[in-house]
């Protein structure tokens, strides 16, 4: 879609703008949409490590080992450091169920350490590969694979291009089915709607068998919408 004309775009920016108020007395007033799908151009997954000890050190060392892992065959893969980060690490007491002529009890049973690594992967033909290669490296955890745009403003900017267009094309068949002709822009103003990303999220262990995670990257719906107001010329 090609770009705004710079007044259109310091409309949008601005919020609303407004003419002469006294050609704006006879006016009508409309809302102009777009929307669009497009294929995500990256995905980020949450991937790590949950590992006990018998004591804190234990279990943080355990887990710890095994994440140096994880992040090695990201790189092995062809991420750079930007594309690999921690996304959280935890500690806690862990505890066991134990059953007992009374009941149900619980009891200390070591710690459990978390390690999550948030990686950005931008071939999404690679990214079951990706997840199969660092399961078989130690990962227990998916916490969760989320897909967007690098750019998401620039799908925003188009967006409302076109919304604005849409109403005043609008606005022009409103004029023309009560006899009048669309005159000047009176108010125009864009309102907060936007691409966002479609989220996934799944757990998952190592199989015996290798075979790539499927993944199904999906669309990304986006949409924008303007309000305008038209003077009216009889």
């Amino acid at each position: 879609m090609r770009a705004a004309p710079l007044a259109l775009l310091a409309l949008l920016a601005g919020g609303a703008a407004r003419a002469d108020d006294r050609p704006c007395d006879r006016h009508v007033s409309v809302t102009g949409h777009a929307a669009s799908a497009q294929a995500p151009d990256f995905a980020e997954v949450a991937i790590g490590i949950e590992a006990k000890g018998a004591n804190a050190a234990a279990a943080l060392d355990a887990a710890s080992k095994a994440v140096a892992g994880l992040t090695a065959t990201a790189r092995d893969a062809g991420l750079s450091s930007a594309e690999i980060g921690t996304a959280a690490v935890s500690l806690q007491p862990a505890i066991r169920a134990v059953n007992r002529p009374g009941g149900v009890t619980e009891e200390p049973d070591g710690y459990a350490a978390t390690n999550i690594v948030r990686l950005r992967v931008g071939d999404m033909g690679r990214l079951g590969d990706l997840l199969r290669r660092i399961l078989d490296s130690g990962a227990n955890r998916i916490d969760g694979i989320t897909f967007g745009l690098r750019d998401p403003e620039a799908a925003r900017a188009a967006l409302q291009v076109a919304a604005a267009k849409d109403a005043r094309t609008r606005a022009a068949t409103l004029a023309e089915a009560v006899g009048a002709k669309l005159g000047s822009l009176c108010t125009l103003t864009a309102l907060d709607t936007g691409p966002g990303p479609f989220a996934m999220r799944a757990m998952a262990a190592p199989s015996p068998k290798a075979r790539p995670v499927p993944v199904e990257a999906g669309s990304i719906e986006s949409a924008a919408s303007v309000s305008a107001t038209f003077a009216l010329d009889r």
